[in-house]
């Protein structure tokens, strides 16, 4: 099964689950980055306003092309108990994606708040079916059975 792990990281923690799915199953790393980087203090100012309003902003890759996929996996951290601002645009931007299969995770400090739904959400309006999630907490990022866990819901995905 052809796989890509997209995912929005802007401290580094959700890059590290995602590279960690990547070592264990393969599959293509794609890292979607705001065209106008995030400070510190623009990120839990500005970064957290659009994240509670559920925006998107400008990505680089404006536009990821799923089609040689047969499953997407999307990771993104947690800001304001939301998906942040770069990750509802790489669900925006995804291409080809009608009939596919997906695992979402996110990372978050303590609580996923409304993170999970939202990409649900976005991820069924472009046709795609959520077969599986996962939720890492500031303690269970480094949880390798927790991991395990994901990396195992990325590998059954086919047979969901």
């Amino acid at each position: 099964m052809k796989t890509c792990i997209i995912y929005h990281s802007y401290s580094g923690i959700t890059r590290g689950i995602a590279e960690k799915i990547q070592a264990a199953i393969g599959g293509d790393l794609i890292e979607v980055k705001p065209r106008r980087p995030y400070t510190t203090l623009t990120a839990y100012s500005l970064g957290c306003i659009r994240a509670r309003g559920e925006e998107a902003e400008p990505i680089e890759p404006a536009t990821i092309d799923v089609a040689p996929y047969d499953l997407i996996v999307i990771g993104t951290p947690v800001w304001a108990w939301k998906t942040t601002p770069a990750t509802n645009a790489a669900v925006n931007a995804l291409q080809n994606s009608a009939g596919k299969k997906a695992v979402v995770f996110a990372t978050c400090g303590s609580q996923a708040g409304e993170a999970i739904p939202i990409m649900k959400r976005g991820l069924e309006i472009k046709g795609v079916t959520v077969v599986g999630e996962e939720v890492f907490s500031r303690k269970e990022v480094a949880d390798d059975q927790k991991i395990a866990g994901l990396i195992h819901a990325v590998t059954t995905a086919g047979s969901a």
